[in-house]
């Protein structure tokens, strides 16, 4: 007996193992956030302990930028070939091992070495996880459960930053550093045993073996099993980057890729540089580093809400405004520094800032079919990092000039404003 197995997750009411897969997803984005900015928290500690100045910190920070886009380019596609649990595990590996290796650095070149290879696990794994959610969940709350994956990595952020800022000062940043390479690598069994394959990767890919692994999946989410593979969306081999650019995607793709590069940019330039710019403020360093852990608090509750809003609004007017929005607290920063609203502020960045941001992962999400979906999350993720990569070098350098906070801040307005109109007038017909 064949069934559609799309319309019965969307007409029915979520089992065990959709949570179950949600929530380790969910987990795996922890990890992403507190691998990401762990260098963030790390970067006065170590600024002082080496003697380097923001333009060898820059570097530092766009070099895991960089491995994050070449991880969601090149490696996050092979998920689509390979599936999106082993893909999950690969990545894990690889931030694990090179977060641990970087507590015995001693040099910058080694830092920014082991920040790359991080990078691109941190890049596939944000794309894989992104993509199985979608595959797990009702059509009518996907916008909603991407955007609460995805929102585990602000959490991650928060939970590192409020541990860097009491173990950074007392024990050095080495020690937060063996701390996240450690809580990767304990993840990893929890991935093999709790987290299932997409039973749409087995439909499409129609591995040996993958009809009885995929009725096993259907029985556990409480469905009557299936005979036979039913007809795949479409018949492809090998990675189809080809397919973002066809006649149907290619408009909406290079506006999402433009949005994303934009968004990028401003996001990683703040994350990257709110703890060493509140330094300069006057703030300690413990001060600073929670200035970043409340910009990533106000992220989580802006992520929550945008998927809320955008199942009521649509997710193009909701994370056009979230975008906008921030660009106009940007431009009227200098008025909050060196007032008692100053962190206050920066939870509304993170507000506004990344419940937009993330907003645009559940538009690709939608955007591309299932034979390809991690694959132009990976490929959106990839060419908006590339943004990524230039925002805290460009921030490096400005600060390195004298640039004042508020200044720079207002440099960064604009991208992030032009980000939230490119948003707006996206073309895809999949997205309300």
């Amino acid at each position: 007996m064949k069934q559609n197995i799309q319309q019965l997750i969307d007409s029915s009411s979520m089992s065990k193992l959709q949570y179950g897969t949600i929530l380790v997803c969910f987990l795996m984005n922890i990890l992403d956030g507190m691998d990401v900015l762990v260098i963030s928290y790390c970067a006065p500690a170590i600024a002082k302990s080496w003697n380097v100045g923001p333009e060898a910190l820059g570097i530092v920070f766009s070099a895991g930028l960089a491995g994050m886009t070449l991880g969601a380019l090149f490696l996050a596609p092979f998920a689509d070939q390979m599936g999106r649990k082993k893909m999950i595990v690969l990545s894990a590996l690889l931030m694990g091992t090179s977060i641990m290796l970087t507590a015995w650095t001693n040099d910058v070149t080694q830092l920014i070495a082991l920040r790359f290879i991080s990078g691109i696990g941190i890049g596939s794994m944000l794309a894989s996880t992104a993509a199985l959610t979608a595959e797990y969940t009702p059509n009518k709350s996907r916008d909603f459960w991407v955007s609460f994956v995805i929102s585990g990595y602000p959490v991650g952020a928060v939970l590192s930053g409020l541990v860097a800022a009491s173990l950074v000062p007392a024990s050095g940043w080495q020690a937060m550093f063996k701390l996240a390479g450690l809580a990767s690598f304990v993840t990893i069994p929890l991935i093999l045993i709790f987290l299932s394959e997409s039973i749409d990767f087995y439909f499409n890919k129609q591995p040996k073996n993958g009809l009885a692994k995929a009725n096993k999946t259907i029985i556990k989410m409480g469905f009557e099993p299936i005979d036979a593979y039913p007809q795949p969306e479409t018949k492809s081999s090998g990675i189809p980057v080809k397919k973002l650019l066809n006649d149907e995607f290619r408009i909406p793709t290079i506006q999402l890729w433009i949005a994303l590069f934009l968004a990028f940019g401003c996001l990683y330039f703040l994350t990257s540089w709110i703890p060493k710019m509140a330094e300069t403020t006057g703030l300690s360093l413990s001060l600073a580093i929670y200035a970043g852990t409340v910009f990533n608090v106000g992220a989580w509750g802006g992520i929550i809400l945008q998927g809320y809003f955008s199942s009521k609004f649509g997710l193009k007017k909701t994370i056009a405004v979230y975008l906008i929005l921030t660009a106009v607290l940007m431009m009227v920063f200098r008025w909050f520094i060196g007032s008692d609203w100053l962190l206050f502020v920066f939870g509304l960045l993170g507000f506004t800032l990344q419940g937009g941001f993330v907003g645009l992962y559940a538009v690709a999400a939608r955007m591309y079919p299932t034979n390809f979906r991690t694959t132009g999350l990976g490929w959106a993720i990839g060419m908006g990092r590339l943004g990524g990569v230039i925002g805290p070098a460009v921030g490096g350098v400005l600060i390195g000039m004298g640039f004042m906070m508020a200044s720079t801040f207002m440099i960064f307005a604009v991208p992030i404003f032009l980000a939230g109109i490119v948003t707006f007038y996206l073309s895809s017909k999949r997205i309300s």
